[in-house]
């Protein structure tokens, strides 16, 4: 029976696990003797040991990606026992499916403390329905930053910081009817405007957090700043917000994201990517692309990006030409970028415009632009590859060097040896 019904929620399991296998299994058991890479943990439902199972291949699992799997266990346990009468198997797995990413977010931001759950969940709740609203055929924004330490410590961090914070006599509860005034959303965007709130989900304030200190476009999208908050405002603390594409993000420390996309819960982790291009680019260009994928992931903008592991003259053989043709402006711009560092890039502004142009953006090992708007010869793949456009040129490509794929609606992807091996949302 609960392997039955955690067959309902595996498939929301892999998504946020980038495409992992999971499974639940009678008993104890062993790791897998081949070259998969696994969560194991075992559980205890009615008095009988069951084995939880996640596994992919090249990636490994991040400490977060483990501590989700825990929460989400010690919930679908609770929550079994909680169904036990006979008859009700259908109504269980429907409850399941609905709340339990929910409620493996919430305790997972709840971190240590006992209590703070329902305040948690409430409020993000409250933003999942303020995701579905829309003010004069605008989407509706807001966002909080929920601080573990005192307010006359927050607010000293803030000044230091040179943000504004608005003191609310008396506090305010977050409650169910919390956005009942356009106000709260239209006013308070979830931007550089943020209510501020303490664990029980009182809010005390209002940040305005200074423009001055986010000093490009890849860093306001990425929230850098609203992250640098979090990270001095006390253990467990976190920012939460609707973005202008209905999604909720979770800013927790240190820096990840928890992201809500069309109604399922993923997880941005750095350090996946970061391990998949250990050893292939320096780690500051590796944090520079990153992020930016993300930004791009948000602003629906596709592309496809190689780490090359050849030579100049050895990527000229997969050339089959350039978008637009051999265009006397466009190769004139394309000269003014090449050989430039990724940071350079970032830093100027100039790396969005380019990774959101059409075809592939190819780096070096040093992380230095060698050829953008380039298009791949896929007859020299090691392997027949097939699919959209990006899909075949990521697969392609992924046999001379590490790909990342953004496609136009958001999903991030990571290629090796022609084979897609994780997907973020």
């Amino acid at each position: 029976m609960p392997i039955t019904v955690f067959d309902a929620i595996k498939g929301n399991i892999r998504s946020f696990l980038g495409g992992a296998e999971v499974d639940l299994v009678a008993g104890t058991q062993e790791a897998f003797s081949d070259d998969r890479l696994t969560i194991l943990k075992t559980v205890t439902i009615e008095e009988q040991p069951y084995t939880f199972t996640a596994s992919r291949l090249y990636l490994d699992f991040t400490s977060s990606e483990e501590r989700f799997c825990k929460e989400l266990l010690t919930a679908f346990t609770a929550l079994y026992e909680g169904f036990r009468q006979v008859g009700y198997a259908a109504h269980f797995r429907t409850a399941l499916l609905a709340s339990i990413m929910d409620i493996t977010v919430a305790r997972s931001l709840r971190g240590d403390s006992k209590k703070g759950f329902w305040p948690i969940q409430q409020l993000v709740q409250l933003l999942k329905n303020l995701s579905y609203q829309r003010y004069e055929d605008k989407p509706a924004t807001s966002g909080f930053i929920v601080h573990r330490t005192t307010l006359p410590e927050l607010n000293k961090l803030l000044r230091y910081r040179k943000h504004t914070m608005i003191t609310l006599k008396p506090s305010h509860a977050i409650s169910a009817d919390f956005f009942e005034n356009p106000l709260t959303y239209r006013f308070i965007d979830g931007n550089n405007l943020f209510f501020v709130a303490n664990i029980l989900m009182q809010v005390t304030g209002v940040i305005r957090t200074s423009s001055s200190e986010e000093t490009n476009e890849v860093e306001r999208l990425t929230h850098r700043e609203i992250f640098s908050i979090v990270r001095s405002a006390g253990a467990g603390a976190f920012a939460v917000k609707v973005n202008e594409s209905s999604e909720i993000e979770i800013m927790t420390t240190p820096d990840k994201l928890l992201v809500r996309r069309k109604g399922v819960w993923a997880i941005f982790d750095p350090d996946i990517i970061r391990s998949f291009l250990k050893g292939s680019i320096d780690e500051t260009s590796a944090d520079d692309l990153l992020w930016t994928v993300y930004a791009l992931s948000k602003l629906r903008h596709g592309t496809v990006i190689l780490i090359y592991n050849g030579t100049a003259r050895k990527l000229d053989d997969l050339k089959k030409g350039y978008v637009g043709g051999d265009d006397a402006i466009g190769r004139f711009l394309i000269s003014r970028v090449k050989g430039r560092h990724i940071g350079e890039l970032k830093q100027a502004g100039t790396l969005l415009r380019i990774l959101s142009s059409d075809g592939m953006t190819i780096f070096n090992r040093t992380g230095k632009l060698m050829e953008t708007g380039f298009i791949i010869d896929t007859s020299h793949a090691r392997e027949v590859v097939t699919g959209g456009g990006r899909t075949t040129a990521a697969s392609a490509a992924s046999f001379f060097g590490k790909v990342i794929k953004v496609s136009q609606d958001g999903p991030v992807e990571l290629y090796h040896d022609g084979r897609l091996i994780y997907r973020f949302g």
